[in-house]
């Protein structure tokens, strides 16, 4: 399966996942313990590749994310958005 670059990265979510992980000051370890109850099996290093756009996120990873984080899917998606 090919997996394509947008602007050079592999996700647009990725920096609003850091984000809101940095501003509810949750460690990308516990953010992957959050998720892994969520049944997403990920590792810290694969929440560090998110966040710095090198790891593609499928699209149930992103559903995880958005409740475990708390904010809405649709946030994760803006470029340049403020974490509420």
């Amino acid at each position: 399966m090919k997996i394509y670059d947008y602007e050079g990265k592999k996700n647009v979510c990725g920096t609003n996942i850091r984000e809101a992980r940095v501003i509810r000051r949750i460690s990308q370890t516990e953010l992957a313990a959050r998720m892994q109850l969520e049944g997403i099996l990920l590792e810290r290093d694969s929440i560090s590749r998110i966040e710095n756009g090198v790891r593609f996120v499928a699209d149930y990873e992103l559903l995880a994310f958005a409740k475990v984080l708390n904010v809405e899917l649709e946030w994760l998606l803006e470029k340049g958005a403020v974490a509420k």
